[in-house]
């Protein structure tokens, strides 16, 4: 498994909810390639709960689509913007959890939608979460100029 170098870090006003690691309020998530998919692996937090001890659904939801996006940029080498995400929550996740794995690849494409599927797995490896995603990509040209997006390499590469 290789670390996706985040391609932002540095830019002047990133601030990203999902992955910027300078957002004080932010999830703050590293991503890793691990064949076709893309993983991330993130550790609640109490005042992400919905209800007590339970993580938000909206948290969950943010947690896969930020991932759609980062196998869009690893993937494709691309940005684009997310048009669909249908989640179904299995099982309910403790905030007192003290690891989540969220996966996801790509299942298919036509034209600029891409068909991504991501799941939330728990500490004990239970799925928990999952959503099926419709992403709209950008050429390579819109994503440098509208997302200042210049490739996104994993490390040692």
């Amino acid at each position: 498994m290789k670390k996706i170098i985040n391609p932002w870090e540095g830019l002047d006003g990133y601030m990203c909810f999902g992955c910027a690691p300078s957002n004080p309020m932010g999830l703050h998530m590293e991503f890793y390639e691990d064949g076709d998919d893309v993983v991330a692996y993130w550790e609640p937090e109490a005042h992400y709960q919905g209800w007590l001890n339970t993580l938000h659904g909206g948290i969950l939801t943010t947690l896969m689509d930020e991932l759609a996006g980062w196998v869009v940029l690893r993937k494709l080498q691309t940005s684009g913007m997310t048009s669909r995400l249908d989640a179904r929550f299995l099982k309910s996740l403790s905030t007192r959890e003290p690891r989540l794995t969220i996966r996801g690849r790509i299942k298919d494409r036509k034209r600029n939608a891409i068909f991504i599927e991501t799941e939330i797995y728990n500490s004990q490896d239970e799925l928990c979460t999952r959503a099926d995603l419709v992403y709209f990509i950008v050429t390579q040209e819109q994503a440098t100029e509208k997302f200042h997006f210049a490739g996104c390499k994993a490390e040692g590469e």
